[in-house]
């Protein structure tokens, strides 16, 4: 085990290394320089960035593309960036005031990471038990409901399940907040609204996967050996059915990130999502790439983890 946990570590090194190029050249490749062409923009007094205009001295300009190390040759502003990566010296940020990047992503990030361990862990903590159930009543009416709501999780956008679930348990019968990630009421519906697809698809694949075992010769043997139904089901059904279930907990969080900030905005959750956005619109290279990166990380390591866990779950995994 302890062989195979280590060449699973060793194999992420190229993984993030691949992560961390690709993030550079496709950011880079989204507008350019910021400081060569446009508008010019200058910092205010509350730490944001002003346009000043469409006429601005070049030194300027070559002053401010000198400040971030934008006047360096590519090759350059790709080593001095693998070696912030690798150092979590990301640079100062574009778009705030006296602010780095890692210290935007240190006080912001815990929070989008929250809110992404919160909604995984509704989808896993219902999404079993509800497979389960389901596929132990395959014809009964809980079965079909549960076809029908997983169907509708994986269809609505999370925007709208967030605007209905605001209007019916916050504006209409005031029962929880609807903006702030403060206290843990305000953390429900967000939790719900990004858990939503995780429970979909782990009651989809749980409810096949233990229907799929309940045909083995295995469990017909262990049933035949007199062994209770309930014993069966843990001992036998349940864990060689969650194999499936972990193995998707990794492609699920990728999945969350294409949601997450549509989330934070409707709930007005204080997370990355605003930074990602007015990096983006602000041409902050910084930022952007320094959120990117770590999103990346957290998957590549929540990938990790899976691929552990699986291998103590089914130890001929460790064989592939």
């Amino acid at each position: 085990m302890l062989r195979y946990a280590l060449a699973r570590i060793l194999w992420t090194i190229p993984v993030v290394f691949v992560a961390v190029t690709l993030t550079f050249f496709l950011v880079r490749s989204i507008g350019g320089d910021p400081f060569r062409h446009g508008p010019l923009v200058g910092l205010t007094a509350q730490g944001g960035w002003q346009k000043y205009g469409d006429f601005q001295p070049q030194s300027i300009r070559d002053n401010m593309r000198r400040r971030y190390g934008l006047d360096l040759p590519w090759y350059e502003q790709y080593g001095n960036y693998l070696t912030g990566v690798a150092t979590f010296s990301l640079g100062p940020s574009l778009s705030y005031r006296n602010r780095t990047v890692e210290e935007i992503i240190a006080s912001q990030g815990p929070i989008t990471l929250e809110l992404c361990l919160l909604a995984l862990a509704f989808g896993l903590l219902l999404g079993i038990p509800l497979g389960v159930a389901s596929a132990l009543g395959a014809r009964s009416p809980l079965a079909r409901l549960e076809g029908v709501a997983s169907s509708l999780a994986l269809a609505l956008p999370a925007f709208l399940v967030g605007t209905l679930l605001i209007y019916f348990f916050a504006v209409r019968e005031s029962l929880l907040p609807t903006t702030g990630w403060d206290s843990w009421q305000s953390k429900i519906l967000p939790s719900v609204t990004l858990g939503l697809v995780p429970l979909a698809y782990c009651a989809r694949l749980t409810r096949g996967a233990v229907l799929e075992t309940l045909r083995e010769e295995y469990v017909r043997t262990a049933r035949a050996k007199g062994l209770r139904n309930g014993r069966v089901l843990v001992a036998h059904v349940l864990r060689n059915s969650l194999v499936p279930v972990l193995s998707a907990v990794g492609p699920l969080l990728g999945a969350l990130m294409t949601t997450l900030f549509a989330v934070e905005v409707v709930f007005s959750i204080p997370g990355l999502a605003r930074h990602y956005v007015s990096a983006t619109t602000a041409s902050d290279y910084p930022l952007l790439m320094g959120m990117t990166v770590v999103l990346t990380l957290f998957v590549i390591a929540a990938n990790l983890l899976v691929d552990l866990a699986l291998a103590v779950l089914d130890p001929r995994t460790r064989e592939r």
